[in-house]
């Protein structure tokens, strides 16, 4: 594990200037990967724009923690459709 990769939950909290408890309520709801490294609560810089994310729509639009749950479901599925709908597409272009 290298840990140049992860980032300090305090770092965050500092930098983006949000409370420890929504970076732990977001973890607890599945929608961050919160590890222990070395006695600090870390994240992994993958996710920093999906916090981001999170964070801007929890705090800019107000946005709860639920709500922010079923953003993110519905932002899934419609990735998913997007994708399928470019699959039929290309399928469509092999018969015209």
């Amino acid at each position: 594990m290298n840990l140049e990769e992860w980032i300090a939950i305090n770092d965050i909290c500092t930098h983006y200037h949000v409370e420890k408890t929504f970076i732990e309520a977001l973890a607890e709801n599945g929608m961050l990967e919160i590890k222990v490294v070395k006695a600090k609560h870390v994240l992994h810089c993958d996710y920093l724009p999906h916090f981001e994310k999170l964070r801007r729509l929890h705090y800019d639009l107000h946005i709860n923690i639920e709500g922010l749950e079923a953003v993110q479901t519905l932002l899934a599925q419609v990735k998913k459709l997007q994708e399928e709908n470019q699959s039929l597409k290309n399928r469509l272009h092999l018969y015209e």
